[in-house]
């Protein structure tokens, strides 16, 4: 479990018929801190909700009445975001995907597991915590929730703010880690379809044989196994947003497919006779480089040029001076705030390895560092101690690398010009006075040095 999270004072609704599950969750919930209210249907849920506030609803599928699902769609039905958890029986993961696709934010198996719900609570309300930041005007530095001073940074947002009032595809292009989905999210909180679903897919987590019936739905007996007819994601996105992530792992005929849908604004259920018309903005993206893709046979020039007209770039952190401190800032509060954490100082030396490392891995390295460092911080002080390794390490590299830099500049410095030794020479007298400072201590001499023991070893049988 990654911690608790405020419900801000407001009670878990659990929907439940079963009285026995009902008391174990609400138990169990009240043990992690949070008030609850058991109800025993959807129409007693409804009714609640209807004069109080909730912080989020657990709703088994199956009640007597109203069941979960149609409870689910009738408050999705009048605009409510209200975070939502299904439970279901396990063996009915079907059942559960329907449900997220019409607006469920996870989704727990019976015979369940009481770490599992705790984590889903925390999940779904730190969520919509953030969902809600999205949605607040953007002061200096934010764009719906994204952090950056950077002129970089000030230049996307101005772009994507622009673009969000049109309805034509847009690319999302990045590293990985940089934050494309958080972009894809704030174009539409920004944009005039804010009030429609955005869905979210990643194209490389569906296998293959899947992906058509997934983006267009398919009719009852369509395939083997189509017991009934299915919604896809472009059907449930009508009126909204529909994000692509990893558009690059699409495969080639499917490409075709959703080009036609881009063009034509239909979709054509596997199985179908007719097309249907749907009213759907792509965003799309990728870290790979399209244009090579192209060029291996494995993306369409047509399709890239459809997408590509309106493009974004999200620069990479190494590319974003200023923004570093700014927002580890923003991470310390939103990770001691997620953990019931006070966080009221960093030490220098852990925040000055965190500005000197490099984070190929970008903002959801720099972030992971960050969740690691606030878990593990006592007494209101993020030490260094607490950083992941690689980190630590880093800073200890450069440092050391600076004094042998240091050291030699030095060393040669007061040589006589014409006295100039050769570099074997300086690189010998070096590790001697690395090794009469450490009282000839080998072991610790290699570390200062940076080398192996057995290279020292070599190096001074040489002399």
């Amino acid at each position: 479990m990654t911690g608790n999270i405020t419900s801000n004072g407001l009670p878990i609704l659990i929907v439940e018929d079963d009285a026995a599950i009902l008391e174990l969750l609400e138990e169990e919930l009240q043990e992690a801190g949070y008030r609850t209210l058991g109800v025993t249907s959807a129409e007693e849920a409804l009714a609640t909700m209807s004069h109080s506030d909730v912080a989020l609803v657990i709703s088994d599928v199956r009640l007597p009445g109203i069941n979960g699902m149609e409870m689910l769609e009738q408050l999705r039905s009048r605009g409510s975001q209200l975070g939502f958890i299904v439970i279901t029986a396990f063996g009915t993961i079907d059942q559960a995907v329907e449900a997220l696709k019409i607006g469920a934010d996870d989704f727990l198996t019976k015979p369940l597991d009481l770490e599992s719900v705790r984590e889903a609570v925390y999940r779904v309300l730190e969520s919509r915590r953030l969902a809600e930041r999205f949605h607040q005007d953007h002061p200096l530095g934010h764009f719906h929730g994204i952090v950056g001073e950077s002129e970089t940074m000030q230049a996307l947002f101005h772009d994507a703010a622009r673009l969000a009032n049109s309805d034509a595809p847009i690319l999302v292009q990045g590293e990985s880690g940089t934050g494309k989905e958080l972009l894809a999210r704030a174009i539409h909180a920004e944009s005039p379809r804010a009030d429609g679903p955005f869905i979210a897919i990643n194209c490389a987590s569906i296998p293959s044989e899947l992906m058509e019936s997934e983006f267009f739905g398919h009719v009852k007996g369509a395939f083997t196994g189509a017991s009934d007819s299915r919604q896809g994601l472009f059907q449930t996105a009508n009126g909204g947003s529909l994000f692509l992530d990893e558009i690059g792992e699409m495969s080639i005929g499917l490409q075709a497919k959703l080009l036609r849908a881009l063009q034509e604004k239909t979709v054509k259920a596997v199985g179908a006779e007719k097309e249907e018309s749907v009213d759907v903005r792509i965003i799309a993206a990728t870290h790979r480089e399209l244009e090579q893709e192209i060029e291996s046979g494995n993306f369409r020039s047509d399709l890239f040029y459809r997408l590509e007209t309106f493009s974004l770039r999200i620069p990479p952190l190494r590319e974003r001076n200023g923004d570093i401190e700014r927002l580890i800032s923003a991470l310390i509060e939103k990770h001691s705030t997620a953990q019931d954490k006070q966080i009221a100082s960093v030490e220098p030396s852990a925040l000055q390895a965190l500005l000197e490392y490099p984070y190929p891995g970008n903002v959801r390295e720099l972030e992971n560092a960050v969740m690691r460092a606030v878990t593990l911080a006592e007494g209101g002080l993020l030490s260094h101690a607490d950083l992941p390794e690689r980190i630590r390490q880093h800073g200890l590299d450069q440092r050391s690398h600076a004094r042998h830099i240091e050291a030699g500049n030095a060393m040669i410095a007061a040589e006589k010009q014409q006295n100039w030794p050769s570099l074997e020479e300086v690189e010998k007298r070096y590790i001697q006075k690395v090794l009469e400072a450490t009282g000839g201590n080998k072991r610790r001499t290699a570390d200062i040095l940076g080398i192996a023991r057995r290279t020292l070893y070599r190096r001074l049988d040489e002399e």
